[in-house]
Formats: structure tokens, C-alpha cells, sequence
């Protein structure tokens, strides 16, 4: 394997000075790109995630096409459930699709804990052959999702703004749904160090529904499941968690060990510093909606985020996922603004 080039994302993962802040974006391989929309347009999604060759195309593209500091791997959260046996459907504009959800005790019957080398072997093929690829320019991240988010989309069958099925699962059949979560997490924690040995530099989990739950349910049904991810990593590569709404618990989150937070836009940097104190790394916080601003617009607001962070302990990032109607250009202009923040 080539030495890294760029190792400005490990760097201030690590809290290591840093040079100038590194960049990179949540959804940056896809969506908002022409070339990979025209592989959308010729290949199904899991055609593209399960074909080596794709994978490492769509998680180059914004390197060469942007300028990120950093690669994430082309695949999606829902590849665990799919590998544990449920049937994953994944429709273009209408989203995630689970046909037949975990409803009672005997439908994890259907379930099992994978052996994550044999289900999942086409994840870790297409980070050898990114890394491959790569050839050291930046580091590449892995991923997976949290228990609780995963149990979301297993529970509900579907995407929603309340997932309030899956809510009720927990609270009217709570020795299931923990037996539920903790299947999730046995299968992520064998998932993601099978992603380091595959190549991935660092992890990062993604609790994209954490912040649904209250402050006393996160830690019940989400964190106590991270704390064990974290934990089981902490020897293996440095670790990222993302908790989308879930700004109550940066502290707590904080304790776990994890390298870095990943922070939403409805916080300010400031107060998330605060809360989560100063020796972890933060990730964020930009609103993907304003990369629809002027450009102008958008190089101003990038630079009052880099001065609300600070640039040590701190990875510029958005709140959340790119959107698939960000031009090209808008991308492009966070990126440069960040790197020319000297």
C-alpha cells in the first residue's frame, strides 16, 4: 500500500496539529454528480454497490471531481440488514423498501448474525481495489449504521420522518427489540473491522434517527449499542459517530471514545465544543440546503463555520447528506473555501 499523501483527516481525527482543516462531504460519491447519475441511469443500486469496479468508480469521482480530503466507500447502510436476511429493496426517488419487517420475536427467526466475509465480500473487494486506486492520495473511510437506525428500517419496512412503528416495537416488546439491536451491533462490529482490514483508514457509524429518540431512550436504545461499536474498534482504526439530531447527548457520545463527532447544522459550533468538550475531533456543520446559495453566499457562511469551529480537533463537513440538486460548482466552492482558509 502506498503512504498516504493526505493524512490531514487522520491528523485531526488523531488531535494532531494540522496544516489547514481537511474536507470532505457525507454523500459526496453520487447524487449530485452528472457522471454518476449516468451510472445510475444504466445500473440499479445494488448493482452498483455490488460490482467492485462501480464502487471504486463512484468513490474516486469526487476526489478527482472536487477536491474532498478524504474517499468514502460507495455502498449503504442497509447492506447489514440485507446480510442478516432480510430482503432490502432500494427504489430511485422513492427510497429504502424492507417487504417483509421484524414485527415479533419468531420474525428474528428469519435472522442471523452473518459470517460478514461471505455475505458482505463485495464491500470489502471494492475497498481493496479503491485503495488500489486510490494510491495514497487520501485516506479512505468506511461505514456502517447504528443499531437503532438499522432497527428503524427493519422494524418500519420503510423510510419515515417519526418511525413511530419502530418506536412502539421498543417500547411494547423491549426484551425483542434489545435482542434485535444487539444482532445489529455483533454484525456491524465484525462488519466495520472487516472494512479496516479491507483498507478503510477510519469508520464512521451513522445514528441518522438518533435524534427521534429522547434523551433517556438514546441512551436505552441507541448509545449503549455505539459504546459497544466504539469500544470494539478503539484498537482498529479511529472511529466517527454521527448522530443526526442528537446534539443532548455530545457528551455522552464524547465519553465513548470515539475520535470524532459528527455535528448537524442546528447547533452552533460554540455550543457543541462546549457540550462536547476539547479533547475529540468535530465534524461538520454546514446545512447541505445552503450549498444551494449563491456562491458567494455559500464562501461567506463556510468561513464564519471554520471560525466557530477553530481549526484544531476539527473536520469541515456537512450537517448531513449532500442533496442530489447541489450544482457541481456549489460542492466544489465549499470545498475550495475550506482549503483556501489558511
Amino acid at each position: 500500500m502506498s503512504a498516504l499523501k493526505n493524512d490531514l483527516l487522520l491528523k485531526a481525527l488523531k488531535g494532531e496539529t494540522v496544516s489547514r482543516t481537511p474536507v470532505w462531504m457525507m454523500r459526496q460519491a453520487g447524487r449530485y454528480l452528472p457522471d454518476y447519475i449516468k451510472l445510475r441511469d444504466k445500473y440499479t443500486f445494488f448493482e452498483r454497490c455490488e460490482n467492485p469496479e462501480l464502487a471504486t468508480e463512484i468513490t474516486v469521482m469526487p476526489v478527482d471531481q472536487v477536491g474532498v480530503d478524504a474517499a468514502i466507500i460507495f455502498s449503504d447502510i442497509l447492506v447489514v440488514p440485507q446480510a442478516m436476511g432480510m430482503e432490502v429493496q432500494l427504489v430511485e426517488k422513492v427510497g429504502p423498501l424492507l417487504p417483509a419487517p421484524i414485527k415479533t420475536a419468531q420474525d428474528l427467526q428469519r435472522l442471523c448474525v452473518p459470517d460478514v466475509q461471505e455475505r458482505l465480500h463485495y464491500v470489502f473487494d471494492a475497498l481493496k481495489l479503491t485503495k488500489k486506486t486510490l494510491d495514497g492520495r487520501v485516506p479512505l473511510i468506511g461505514f456502517g449504521g447504528a443499531p437503532w437506525t438499522l432497527l428503524c428500517y427493519m422494524v418500519q419496512g420503510k423510510g419515515s420522518k417519526t418511525f413511530d412503528e419502530a418506536k412502539a416495537f421498543c417500547y411494547q416488546q423491549p426484551a425483542v427489540a434489545h435482542q434485535l439491536l444487539q444482532m445489529i451491533t455483533d454484525t456491524t462490529i465484525a462488519y466495520l473491522k472487516a472494512q479496516v482490514s479491507a483498507g478503510a483508514d477510519t469508520v464512521q457509524v451513522f445514528d441518522s434517527w438518533g435524534g427521534l429518540l429522547s434523551p433517556q431512550d438514546f441512551e436505552v436504545f441507541s448509545l449503549q449499542y455505539i459504546r459497544q461499536i466504539v469500544a470494539a474498534m478503539k484498537d482498529v482504526c479511529p472511529t466517527i459517530v454521527f448522530a443526526k439530531g442528537a446534539w443532548f447527548a455530545l457528551e455522552d457520545m464524547a465519553a465513548t471514545g470515539a475520535h470524532g463527532l459528527g455535528i448537524d447544522w442546528c447547533i452552533k459550533p460554540e455550543l457543541a465544543r462546549q457540550f462536547a468538550g476539547s479533547n475529540i475531533t468535530l465534524q461538520g456543520n454546514f446545512d447541505p440546503a445552503k450549498l444551494l446559495a449563491p456562491i458567494p453566499e455559500i464562501e461567506k457562511a463556510v468561513k464564519e463555520m471554520l471560525k466557530g469551529f477553530g481549526r484544531q480537533r476539527y473536520i469541515a463537513n456537512l450537517g448531513h447528506g449532500i442533496l442530489p440538486n447541489v450544482p457541481v460548482d456549489h460542492a466544489k466552492a465549499f470545498v475550495e473555501t475550506v482549503k483556501a482558509h489558511g
